[in-house]
């Protein structure tokens, strides 16, 4: 069962030694990342699945150890998903970057608890199917958590990787509100055309939150949203 979640964006720019020079912008969504992921903490699960985007349909599982890297972005930077731990079963898989910044940011507040796994959701799959996957990884064990990696659209601005698109910021003010109030039909109802056109990353993992919180009465909170770099973060909540 689900008793908490937490929802953090998942740009490479949120590693400062990635984001270099332009690191302080970005200050205030580390800060919130950290304090979500100190809410599950709070909870004590028995399990913790990180899901975040990735560029086939999916699901694809991640197991605990596997690595990830940000060499790619010219930065001497290795990361871990949890830790290795004795009778782990299966090939480590390098990790796509946003279930790599998802182990950075575990590595950075210090995650060591319960055991670790990622799960891959790509934009392809349809709400009901991220839902169906949702739902299987909530039954998994007694106390799950869940870690939701994505972004909103990339065209809040001309300057935005897409360019400026009206749509987005009506699009990404929906899904604040959506996160901030665990609104489930809201995000299974987020429109998967749309959401593609919009470059949004995020919609495919947050509708496998929306699968597996069902029943699980949990209430939301949104604890940053903003566009740097034209953008949409949002930093949330459920517990």
């Amino acid at each position: 069962m689900l008793v908490a979640a937490a929802v953090c964006p998942c740009p490479p720019l949120l590693i400062p030694e990635v984001a270099a020079g332009a690191a302080p912008e970005l200050d205030a969504a580390r800060a919130a990342c950290t304090d979500a992921l100190g809410v599950l903490a709070a909870a004590r699960p028995d399990r913790l699945v990180v899901v975040g985007p990735v560029d086939v349909p999916g699901p694809e599982r991640y197991p605990e150890g596997s690595r990830g890297s940000f060499r790619g972005f010219g930065v001497d930077l290795d990361v871990r998903l949890g830790r290795a731990r004795a009778g782990d079963a299966g090939p480590e898989r390098r990790l796509p970057y946003g279930l790599a910044v998802a182990a950075w940011l575990l590595e950075r507040t210090g995650w060591s608890d319960a055991p670790v796994e990622g799960v891959g959701v790509g934009e392809r799959l349809t709400p009901g199917d991220c839902a169906r996957v949702g739902r299987d990884l909530a039954a998994g064990a007694e106390r799950v958590a869940l870690l939701v990696m994505g972004d909103a659209s990339a065209c809040r601005t001309l300057k935005a990787p897409g360019y400026l698109d009206e749509r987005a910021a009506p699009f990404d003010a929906e899904v604040g509100r959506a996160l901030g109030t665990a609104d489930l039909p809201a995000l299974l109802a987020l429109d998967v055309g749309l959401a593609r056109e919009l470059k949004v990353s995020g919609r495919a993992p947050w509708q496998v939150l929306a699968g597996a919180a069902e029943g699980a009465d949990l209430g939301g909170s949104l604890l940053f949203e903003d566009a740097p770099y034209g953008v949409g973060y949002a930093v949330a909540t459920w517990s």
